[in-house]
């Protein structure tokens, strides 16, 4: 828990009321040339290994598990406001299509 969160709650009088916000981010990725499955993990790697780490981040393939030619990820981000979680998934998917070596066919946001 972080101190912040800890200050809000120890604090007396009305229970203060905390709306976190969810953005979900899901990337549809064109692959060429993965004889198997081991080869397509190994395109996703830095995606998991880099974005599955931060705290306000999860990260999945969702759909397309056994196909070698496709890939769908979603990543979602849990922030204070709906301005903070854009900015977070434009700076993921901007960092992605640097990082990741697969064409991005379609991307998909929405922020509950």
């Amino acid at each position: 828990m972080s101190e912040a969160l800890r200050k809000l709650l120890n604090q007396s009088g009305p229970t203060p009321v905390i709306t976190p916000h969810v953005g979900v981010l899901t990337l549809h990725f064109q692959l060429y040339g993965c004889e198997d499955l081991k080869a397509k993990r190994k395109v996703f790697t830095a995606l998991k290994a880099v974005w599955g780490r931060e705290p306000d981040l999860a990260v999945a393939e969702t759909a397309d598990q056994d196909a070698l030619d496709c890939a769908t990820w979603t990543i979602a981000s849990l922030g204070s406001s709906t301005q903070q979680i854009t900015q977070r998934l434009d700076q993921i998917e901007k960092a992605i299509q640097e990082r990741i070596d697969a064409a991005i066919l379609d991307v998909h946001r929405e922020i509950l």
